[in-house]
């Protein structure tokens, strides 16, 4: 075969030689065809070759192939007969035919019988194609469409048919005259001129996706997002939301990425008759920038006219809005971090003016391996303010901190493998406190720590391969902060698991630190199986010998000994995890309870989680709480798929939210529609109900990200 080739090529050089191309042709074009045919055939005294069977012409990376193709070498064109098929040199563009005429360099001519694949997303079929100067395509008396077509779907899903489409490759744009698009086979709407872009583009200015929703609050409409290409770097989406009755909705994105950074703003501004206020709206930003000696400037914007608006038009955001400036560096060894941040809850039961919302946070922390001691040391200063609006006494109290933090840590290995570590630290605080007669103006604390622990793994491993890992654990730990009298505003929330049971301090701020001398004790055990599952199961415990600590009751760690710690963990592979995080006193009465479960198969996922927790006035917590979660997904042997979500509030007895989405997504459609309930109320928001339904057709811009069925006929 290799030395037909060579013949071939031979012989292509020789037709070339004798001058055969474009009259007055004067030079050899530095890029020749290449022909690769069972036959081919020199007619003497002219210049036409003719080759048959599985002929193959390649030019500057075009690919032609087809039965026969005749080459004039007067006229410069070649004659094409079918089955044929010509793919141009992105790859993306293919052509079919039964019959074609087309220019010596496969850029201009007439294809007839022929269909248009764009990036294996779009079909066009038409009676003719005529090309020009490899740019523009006209296609005459087409059918469009990203379906699979065959004699077992005859019909596809939808198709836009057209008396002519001119496709233009520069621009990556079509542009149809006189569509008329069909669902089904049933025309739906007519369109004298209609321009989409092809699938190759990935940003082109135009409308997305639509969206129809139906709300009891806002009422039914249709969102119709209209997206503006700003540039390589930028654009705008627009997304007016036109509903029935009197409540109307603009909202807005803006992006840009710059060459050491990026910003996006969010936003909508809407009018309607829910409250008394006849605009409403919202604005969020966000951006993050890269400075000079790996420095990082990031910001963030969010702001809202009342505390209802988000949840009403379902925009994100939470009960809880943070803005911030943060300036930041991160190295090897080095941290150093800035910042301003206010804070504003849209909880009803929150007054903002009495929360500590304006805070000023600077950091610096260094890291060492000390010389002679050896182990690990780091040093760090740190200093906060926050500030109320409130000018009352107490509830208007404003708190400034500066601290300066080392610490040390070695470990070392002992004879039969037992682990020894110990580990100091100390923290020196000076705190001014205004506007609450109950603390001091100011107070200075001084709060050491010392810890030594020891570790006994023991491991195993059986004549199947399993391993059995047992790692008992004791810490005497000792800490002193001199009782000074400080407000505790950033510890008020402590949380007791497997994380922090070796933990000289488990506040998880700086305003409360623990006490006196305790023994810290714990047992892990680990089990890993071959077969591909494996249980970890860790119990511990806290006693406390002396000293005061304010921890709550509802935290398991409160009195001379904390309540028992039981975490437990089983993998099943990748199929299956269950975590379990419970606390328990010597009688069995429970603190806390966490179950979390996590199930996925081929079709299936499934995530719940159970928390039930004691009540605790300290903690915010008039009750006890037990609230379940669960998301499940399941994708049908098809193109179907169902996702539903729920949340349950067994001390109220009531479901707090439900949603529910069933999608249909094709190689040519997606179609999703959803139903969600909020069942909670407030002072001035009642329970809603929402539908949505949005119809997406795949085949135009950018190919879509996720879930695809592919639908496919048989051979």
């Amino acid at each position: 075969m290799t030395l037909f080739r060579f013949l071939l090529c031979c012989a292509w050089a020789f037709v070339a030689s004798l001058g055969w191309g474009p009259a007055g042709a004067q030079q050899i074009d530095p890029a020749p065809a290449t022909l690769i045919a069972d036959r081919i055939d020199f007619e003497g005294g002219s210049q036409v070759v003719e080759a048959t069977g599985s002929v193959e012409v390649f030019y500057q990376s075009h690919r032609l192939r087809a039965q026969s193709v005749r080459y004039d070498g007067v006229s410069d064109t070649l004659v094409v007969q079918g089955p044929l098929s010509l793919t141009e040199a992105n790859g993306r563009t293919v052509f079919f035919a039964e019959f074609g005429e087309l220019s010596a360099d496969l850029q201009t001519g007439v294809l007839q019988s022929a269909r248009l694949v764009l990036d294996r997303e779009l079909q066009i079929a038409a009676t003719e194609i005529n090309r020009s100067g490899g740019r523009y395509t006209q296609l005459y008396q087409t059918v469009a469409s990203s379906c699979e077509i065959c004699a077992e779907n005859p019909t596809p899903i939808w198709e836009i048919r057209a008396r002519r489409i001119v496709h233009d490759q520069l621009e990556r744009q079509l542009y149809f005259e006189h569509a008329q698009f069909r669902a089904l086979g049933v025309p739906i709407a007519y369109l004298p001129r209609l321009r989409m872009p092809d699938p190759t583009v990935e940003r082109a200015t135009g409308f997305l996706t639509p969206t129809i929703t139906s709300s009891n609050l806002i009422g039914t409409g249709i969102r119709m997002p209209y997206f503006i290409v700003l540039g390589d770097h930028a654009d705008l989406t627009l997304t007016p939301f036109l509903t029935l009755n009197e409540t109307q909705t603009l909202g807005a994105r803006y992006r840009q990425a710059f060459r050491n950074g990026f910003i996006e703003v969010n936003g909508a501004l809407s009018w309607d008759d829910l409250t008394d206020d006849t605009q409403r709206g919202y604005l969020f930003a966000n951006g993050s920038f890269d400075l000079p000696r790996d420095f990082q400037l990031s910001f963030a914007l969010q702001s809202v006219s009342d505390r209802d608006y988000l949840l009403t038009y379902g925009f994100p955001g939470g009960d809880r809005l943070k803005s911030n400036l943060i300036f930041s560096r991160a190295r090897r060894d080095e941290y150093i971090e800035g910042g301003l941040t206010y804070f504003s809850s849209l909880r009803d039961a929150d007054d903002n003016r009495t929360l500590p919302n304006r805070a000023l946070d600077a950091e610096y922390t260094r890291r060492y391996t000390p010389r002679g001691i050896g182990g690990i040391a780091s040093l760090s200063f740190s200093t906060h303010t926050h500030y109320r609006l409130d000018s009352s006494d107490m509830t208007g109290r404003d708190v400034s901190r500066i601290t300066a933090n080392a610490d040390w840590r070695r470990d070392w290995v002992l004879p039969a493998g037992v682990l020894l570590a110990v580990e100091t630290e100390v923290y020196a605080d000076y705190y001014n406190i205004q506007q609450d007669s109950s603390f001091p103006g100011t107070e200075t604390r001084f709060a050491p720590f010392a810890a030594v622990e020891l570790r006994w793994p023991w491991a195993m491993t059986s004549a199947r391969g399993v391993t059995h890992l047992v790692e008992p654990t004791v810490q005497l730990a000792w800490s002193d902060d001199g009782n000074a009298l400080i407000p505790n505003e950033d510890s008020a929330v402590v949380e007791f698991d497997e994380a922090n049971l070796f933990s000289l301090n488990r506040f998880p701020g700086n305003d409360a630190r623990e006490n006196g001398r305790r023994l810290n004790i714990g047992v892990t055990y680990t089990r890993t199986d071959p077969l591909g599952w494996s249980l970890g199961v860790t119990v511990g415990r806290i006693y406390r010998y002396d000293g005061f600590v304010p921890f709550t009751q509802g935290s398991g760690l409160d009195g001379r000994q904390s309540d028992w710690l039981l975490a437990t963990y089983l993998g099943l592979g990748q199929n299956l995890s269950v975590m379990n995080r419970t606390l328990f006193d010597d009688d069995l009465e429970f603190t806390s309870n966490e179950l979390a479960l996590a199930w996925a198969g081929e079709a299936h996922n499934v995530s719940s989680s159970f928390i039930w927790l004691r009540a605790d006035p300290a903690e915010g917590r008039p009750r006890d709480m037990a609230e379940l979660t669960m998301d499940v997904s399941y994708d049908f042997d098809n193109a179907w798929a169902a996702q539903a979500d729920w949340r349950y509030d067994f001390v109220a007895n009531e479901s707090t939210r439900a949603n529910l989405a069933l999608t249909y997504a094709t190689e040519c459609v997606d179609v999703e529609f959803s139903l969600s309930r909020r069942f909670t109320s407030s002072a001035t928001l009642e329970p809603a109900t929402e539908f949505g339904l949005s119809v997406a057709l795949n085949g135009f811009g950018a190919t879509r990200n996720g879930r695809r069925y592919d639908r496919s006929c048989r051979r």
